[in-house]
């Protein structure tokens, strides 16, 4: 028989694929001695069982049967009995964090018996019935389906303007029956009074969330495969709503916002969990904890060091004190923010935790794009609103919209936005996608809205308390200032402040360190952005010290280049000729197109040489000693034409007009003549250069001419030609020909020895299966990614993308775009195969990727994998790239 249930005895940290990311940490926790309420854990398994045949395997309520019962003989209490009686929560607990996604329902097992137990037990019949209504709340909005908004707005006419605090328990009794009225309303039957019946639909809920909208768009963003399934987590209820001597809480071992050292956390007196997640009441920080119960906070701060000891890593631990007795309910290894993940990195290896190899592992290209991002200038004029905490840093302008529905509208038509809210919940997820920043009146650094944020790199200011938001109204105000929806606000996630109006932005210290080197960003820098600036050089530095990958960039100009060479790249792995013949230079091509005779195609190409030349010796002049992959022109002709549509009305009203233009008439000829029904698929790349006489030797000569220059005044000039969309062998041995032709013309002319590597760009699926035979006349592969993606999926980037790339992403034929990280198990298996035939046939053939994958940080990994000696990318994602390629030669999982 499988084992569905396992007691919190049995397990540890390394059983989260079988036993959650919660369920696994309890288990361990219970394994160190922790002080951990006893439960037990319904496994991803039956989850997956369950999402599958609809129903829970029939040997899972005989398990759950005989875990509930030792839980009951362990605490000698019954659940849902009438005298003192036991209740559980149900939290879900996949194998990845997925904070505030999921479902969680506390107080399960009280009922309209149970109610006066638990009073009794506890001396406080206002607790019990407090404990009821939110059993109901949660109950009714989890496991029924009833609106949240339904019972927020009773609650909140029972209270009228009173807090939670000051409720009696006659009031909570009247919210009591009003919840179950609500629910009978509303979900069309009784709340059920049988505790094992609360049990069992709780646990089927938890199922059931995890493929609600929500948890399915955050795994997407995420990357979490959608096959994994979640525990189930029942444990004994501890209650921090007891009274002044109660509270909940949640600790982090670090700042996970700065990475800063020390303890930071929240703390709520006489609350339970959900209100310090839910960030209806603003929380004490953890030194006031210290003050009003130094027993449990000295108790809680040895947990937390032995605790960030045992899992060598900033941990997040949910924890609640019942009068005066601490328990530990959940950690797990903290999700932080970019800055936060690089200090704690670099910490942890001086405090000899860890090893710089795993410092490496434990931040990624993700957050070091993030931490490239610009930053409110300092010094700029500014109108301060008001000031809450910092709870995700980065600076975030927009327009400010006040639900998540208007985010995404306003997102989707191009506009920044912050999403402001009183404060958020598992509902608001698309919108804080959607937005540049979260802004709410309400919660503290361990609340939905900053837990989220930091989750996503999301600048996040919460608990900014002196704003007061109206949601319907769309409008906020602090003191005498105030600002409606639509109006331009902007938030620094690194200070709390919120501000009026534009501020304008200056390069981010790590931008100014990878531009400028080490010694000017410490100059300019405070403390903590030294300590930052240093951590990323040591985590980088390390990173090109052991990784296998060599980093180019692609650039088509000596700006570019300069650019690229400065952020650390090692060469130019593409050089898109087609790009230097844009803005003035069009016409040029324009003549070459339009020559009706060899004599007056070789005067046109005569002209392009000098400007080509230029640019080439431009580019080899700043990648001097480093290799320059120069791609032979690729696009359709017509781009460099005018718009057939536009010329065909030019021509027909100049027509009507008696003023016809022998050269306009001209060009409309050329079009019509050029023009296809897919382009794409058409007259480019190596079909170019055979079928236009003359077009690739013009570039090939300037390419020889300007490497016998610099090589004369000794410039160490390494240019590579490769010719791209090739898909036979014999057309690369035709292009082959003409290329080594004019290099020899060229180094007879000027007296030099010339030769260049020539290759080819694999980006047709024929071309990878047939790379053996490519490889004879080849010296080096690159990868175009983007087409090789294209033309294996038969999709056309700029037409699918806006057309259904996003039904495929939330129905789950993506998880995320091919064209954003490669699709391994089909482009990348045609990857493989040129590969391993390329280099069957010439060991000693040159690899490399030159499509944008180059820079994403989950393809560097396979890439690493698959045996290429180089990735080239954009300059702005070569330092990340170096990262990735040194995280994958140390095996770090990728991403």
């Amino acid at each position: 028989m499988t084992d569905w249930v396992f007691d919190f005895v049995h397990g540890d940290k390394d059983s989260k694929d079988l036993l959650g990311g919660k369920g696994a940490n309890l288990a361990e926790m219970t394994r160190l001695g922790l002080p951990v309420p006893p439960g037990f854990t319904i496994t991803t398994e039956a989850c997956r069982a369950y999402l599958a045949d609809g129903v829970e395997p029939s040997a899972l309520r005989v398990q759950v049967t005989m875990a509930l019962r030792r839980l009951e003989n362990q605490l000698g209490r019954r659940l849902g009995d009438v005298v003192d009686p036991l209740l559980v929560s149900v939290r879900s607990g996949a194998k990845f964090s997925m904070p505030g996604m999921m479902e969680t329902v506390l107080n399960v097992g009280l009922n309209d018996y149970s109610v006066a137990g638990l009073a009794e037990a506890a001396n406080d019949e206002r607790f019990a019935w407090d404990s009821y209504r939110r059993l109901l709340q949660m109950f009714g909005r989890t496991v029924l389906g009833v609106d949240p908004e339904v019972f927020d707005h009773a609650f909140s006419s029972l209270k009228d303007g009173r807090a939670d605090t000051d409720l009696s328990a006659d009031d909570l009794r009247e919210a009591v029956q009003r919840f179950k009225d609500l629910i009978v309303e509303h979900a069309d039957r009784e709340f059920p009074q049988d505790p094992r019946e609360q049990l069992d639909m709780s646990m089927r809920a938890v199922f059931d969330s995890w493929n609600t909208p929500r948890a399915r768009i955050y795994r997407r963003r995420e990357r979490i495969p959608h096959d994994l399934g979640t525990a189930v987590n029942v444990c004994a209820m501890v209650f921090g709503n007891l009274g002044e001597t109660s509270g909940t809480g949640v600790c982090f071992t670090r700042d996970p916002a700065s990475g800063r050292s020390g303890v930071y956390g929240d703390y709520l007196p006489n609350a339970q969990g959900e209100d310090v997640v839910a960030g209806i009441r603003t929380p004490l920080a953890l030194d006031e904890f210290d003050k009003l119960d130094p027993t449990s906070s000295q108790q809680l701060r040895t947990a937390m060091r032995r605790l960030e000891t045992h899992y060598r890593d900033l941990c997040d631990i949910e924890f609640t004190v019942e009068r005066g007795k601490l328990w530990l309910l959940q950690t797990r290894v903290g999700k932080r923010t970019p800055a936060a993940a690089f200090r704690i990195a670099a910490q942890l290896v001086d405090e000899q935790l860890i090893t710089l190899d795993e410092a490496l592992s434990r931040v990624t290209g993700q957050q070091f794009v993030q931490l490239m991002f610009p930053q409110f200038d300092p010094k700029a004029p500014r109108e301060l609103v008001t000031t809450g905490l910092a709870a995700s840093p980065g600076a975030a302008a927009g327009r400010a919209v006040f639900d998540s529905a208007a985010a995404v509208e306003w997102a989707a038509r191009g506009e920044p936005v912050i999403l402001v809210r009183r404060e958020t919940n598992p509902d608001d997820l698309e919108g804080m996608i959607a937005a540049a920043g979260v802004l709410t009146a309400r919660g503290g650094k361990t609340s939905h809205a900053a837990v989220v944020a930091r989750g996503m790199g999301r600048t996040c200011v919460c608990g900014a308390e002196e704003l007061d938001v109206d949601p319907v109204a769309r409008k906020a105000r602090a003191g005498q200032l105030s600002f409606a929806e639509g109006d331009r606000i902007a938030i620094d996630g690194s200070t709390g402040a919120v501000f009026l109006g534009e501020v304008p932005v200056v390069d981010s210290p790590v931008s100014r360190y990878l531009a400028e080197g080490l010694e000017v960003a410490l100059s300019e820098a405070d403390d903590e952005t030294a300590e930052l600036v240093r951590a990323v050089d040591r985590l980088l530095t390390h990173a090109d010290e052991v990784r296998r990958l060599k980093v180019r960039a692609n650039a088509d100009s000596g700006e570019d280049a300069r650019r690229a060479r400065a952020l650390g790249a090692e060469g130019i792995g593409l050089c898109r000729t087609e790009h230097m013949f844009l803005g003035d230079r069009r016409g040029l091509i324009e003549k070459v197109i339009l020559a009706e005779t060899a004599d007056e195609r070789d005067t046109a190409l005569s002209m392009l040489l000098p400007v080509q030349r230029a640019d080439f010796l431009e580019l080899l002049t700043e990648m001097a000693g480093l290799p320059v992959t120069i791609r032979l022109l690729d696009p359709p002709l017509h781009e460099f034409l005018p718009d057939r549509a536009d010329l065909l009305v030019k021509v027909a009203r100049a027509e009507e007009r008696g003023e016809s233009s022998a050269v306009d008439s001209k060009l409309l000829a050329a079009v019509e003549r050029l023009h296809e029904s897919n382009p794409m698929l058409g007259l480019r790349g190596v079909r170019l250069g055979l079928v236009v006489p003359g077009l690739f030797k013009l570039q090939v000569r300037a390419v020889a001419e300007a490497t016998a220059e610099l090589r004369a005044n000794g410039v160490d000039a390494r240019p590579e030609i490769m010719v791209p969309l090739v898909g036979s062998a014999m057309e690369l041995h035709l292009i082959r020909q003409e290329i080594v032709e004019v290099v020899a013309e060229v180094a007879a002319e000027q007296g030099v020895e010339l030769t260049f590597p020539i290759g080819t760009m694999i980006e047709l699926p024929r071309a990878a299966l047939t790379a053996d035979r490519i490889a004879e006349e080849a010296e080096f592969f690159s990868f175009g990614t983007n087409d090789l993606t294209q033309t294996t999926w038969g999709f056309s980037r700029d037409d699918v993308e806006a057309a259904f790339f996003a039904t495929y992403l939330d129905k789950g034929v993506f998880t995320v775009s091919p064209f954003e990280t490669l699709d391994e198990i089909g482009v990348g298996q045609l990857i493989e195969i040129a590969v391993e035939r390329g280099r069957g046939k010439r060991p000693d053939l040159h690899l490399g990727v030159c499509g944008e994958h180059g820079g994403d940080p989950v393809s560097v990994h396979f890439f690493h994998r698959v045996g290429l000696d180089y990735v080239s990318c954009s300059p702005f994602r070569v330092p990340v790239a170096r990262l990735e390629a040194g995280r994958a030669a140390i095996g770090s999982v990728k991403g």
